[in-house]
């Protein structure tokens, strides 16, 4: 960086502090000239894309989430503030993956695993809509599927 009054690109610190909008305010004191300038940074975001069945790419948003799974918790007692953990933690499954795009289904698929473990009937209203059930029997063997999970667990639990 070079001073903006003379141009040399020797300067140093002299105050540094954190604004209320997260960027990083620093004093700066050119060597050269003795003046003093400001400058800010900020940390530059990493935008994810995210690829959809049709191929379409769109811009990542966690609303588009949180949105979702408010739809399948309608009339659940599932808050706010649940949905918003749930939203929160995927996005950050999604970010560390350090990929730049990621397909739908596997946003799809996390929010079923979130799902699953605070409720089984707002898990089966999401995956009937995110796995598009054509008919009954599709829906009757994603519910035995969750039945025999659900005997699964409750036996190994026994067991212990």
């Amino acid at each position: 960086m070079k001073c903006p009054y003379c141009g040399v690109d020797k300067h140093h610190v002299v105050d540094s502090r954190t604004t209320s909008e997260g960027e990083i305010r620093r004093r700066r004191e050119c060597q050269a000239c003795k003046n003093r300038f400001t400058t800010y940074e900020r940390v530059m975001e990493v935008q994810l894309r995210i690829i959809k069945r049709d191929k379409r790419r769109e811009d990542y948003d966690r609303e588009k989430i949180a949105k979702s799974i408010r739809i399948a918790c309608q009339k659940r007692a599932v808050s706010e503030g649940v949905i918003q953990d749930i939203a929160k933690r995927i996005e950050h499954r999604l970010f560390s993956r350090g990929e730049r795009e990621i397909p739908s289904e596997i946003i799809g698929e996390e929010v079923m695993k979130e799902l699953i473990a605070i409720d089984q009937v707002a898990y089966v209203r999401f995956a009937s809509v995110y796995r598009q059930f054509k008919d009954l029997n599709q829906f009757i063997e994603e519910l035995s599927r969750l039945m025999n999970k659900r005997l699964n667990t409750s036996e190994s639990i026994l067991a212990e």
